[in-house]
């Protein structure tokens, strides 16, 4: 499989992780340049999983667009382009190490490798994502995002199971953010997201998230609508910026979640930065023991 075969071959200068100094002017924004504050992609993709990329050319996407990058690949035991075990995940996170990046995960809610990582494994992360790419219907009939095979079910009855799955990953999953929160199976893509997010909808989502303490991803491939993440924002729930990119089109291209968050009177400093925020990994909690 692809992302297993190109583990030896991801490979450039190395650099150690490094926590960027503070702003200048004692503001507590976290900046790696002298210039100012710089956005941050949590949710980014290499040749570990579906992405098209090394690690070292997210990097140069990320410094060519101004911001700094992350690598969030898909571990997940059922897709074939992903890190699929916790050995593997191991190797990864081994591979990772090599580069100044923040290191994420993408994890699948109905996949059960999530649950399979240890605790020493996951303070290694920086932060996390979990995503819905799968959803369980009450007849325990699984529904995939990105399969066109759609169950005999009214689109109400599917957003019904849907916003129960979220309401569950938010109570029972570790993660830091939720990635592209308005990711829909491919039948209802036709639809507007206004219309099957109704507001009851949206309140119960915004409210398992506010909840739990996991960030909105305003993503960049999966553009969420603007009450959504009003919404959100208004419920207390930080925002997140993700391009979900896969390409080097693609990659660090943040800048409809940027405005849009902008459009909403959001302080940069605010968006997520595992860096600036901590989070749930246990991560920062290993620095601050160390230091």
């Amino acid at each position: 499989m692809r992302g297993r075969a190109t583990r030896v071959a991801c490979a450039a200068i190395p650099r150690a992780f490094h926590r960027p100094p503070e702003h200048p002017n004692d503001s507590g924004v976290t900046n790696e340049r002298p210039d100012g504050w710089l956005p941050v992609d949590c949710h980014a993709h290499t040749t570990f999983s579906d992405g098209e990329l090394t690690v070292a050319g997210v990097l140069a996407c990320a410094r060519e667009r101004g911001v700094r990058g992350s690598v969030s690949d898909h571990i997940s035991s059922y897709m074939d382009n992903a890190v699929t075990t916790v050995d593997e995940t191991r190797a990864y996170l081994d591979a990772l190490e090599q580069y100044d990046v923040l290191r994420g995960g993408e994890f699948c809610w109905h996949d059960s490798l999530w649950r399979e990582i240890p605790d020493d494994v996951a303070r290694r992360f920086t932060h996390r994502l979990g995503s819905l790419h799968g959803i369980w219907l009450p007849n325990g009939e699984l529904v995939h995002a990105f399969s066109r095979r759609f169950p005999n079910v009214t689109p109400d009855e599917y957003m019904e199971a849907h916003v129960a799955n979220l309401e569950r990953f938010a109570r029972e999953m570790p993660v830091d953010v939720l990635a592209h929160p308005t990711l829909l199976p491919l039948t209802l893509r036709r639809h507007p997201l206004e219309e099957l997010w109704t507001e009851e909808r949206e309140e119960r989502a915004v409210g398992a998230l506010a909840a739990a303490g996991i960030a909105f991803e305003i993503s960049n491939r999966y553009r969420p609508h603007e009450r959504f993440v009003r919404r959100a924002r208004n419920a207390g729930v930080r925002l997140s910026l993700g391009s979900d990119g896969h390409t080097a089109e693609q990659v660090a291209d943040v800048a409809y979640p940027l405005a849009l968050a902008r459009s909403l009177a959001v302080p940069d400093e605010e968006l997520y930065d595992p860096l600036r925020h901590g989070s749930r990994t246990g991560f920062f909690n290993r620095l601050r023991r160390v230091s």
